[in-house]
């Protein structure tokens, strides 16, 4: 009777997490792509972002820890233009998110809710890293005086 509820309860929170996973990928401004085209670590990090985990639990820990990874690696591959501290808190506070849904994928009683909430905001975090890039490029665009 409690190893049935216990499957229950895993289920649901499988189920739960499997529906709110999905990760939006900003689109860039062509400017912006120029100057991330060549930036290995932010596209590994979009392509880990789309694949989604099937089967259980344990996939969307291992999927965590690799996002884990990639967003770390961001961080020291910065493209020149955009390696400025506006573009780095907003990496870090993306890393604090994913870091998050690791922790919280990895305890016994997994808080599905929160990992829902924290998926939004890494989409929250991600589209404003985005935004930051665009701003770059704006303001670099405009002309200075002599």
């Amino acid at each position: 009777m409690e190893q049935q509820k216990d499957a229950k309860a895993r289920a649901l929170v499988f189920t739960t997490i499997s529906n709110a996973w999905h990760f939006t990928i900003p689109t860039l401004s062509s400017n912006a792509q120029s100057i991330t085209q060549n930036w290995k670590e932010l596209e590994d990090f979009n392509f880990e972002l789309r694949q989604i985990p099937k089967s259980t639990i344990g996939a969307f820990q291992k999927k965590s820890i690799d996002l884990s990874r990639k967003i770390l690696a961001l961080n020291g591959t910065i493209p020149a233009p955009f390696n400025k501290p506006e573009v780095k808190s907003r990496i870090a506070a993306l890393r604090t998110k994913i870091s998050s849904i690791n922790l919280y994928l990895n305890l016994d009683a997994i808080p599905a809710k929160k990992i829902v909430l924290l998926v939004n905001e890494v989409n929250k975090e991600y589209a404003s890293l985005y935004r930051q890039f665009d701003e770059i490029i704006r303001k670099s665009e405009i002309p200075k005086e002599e």
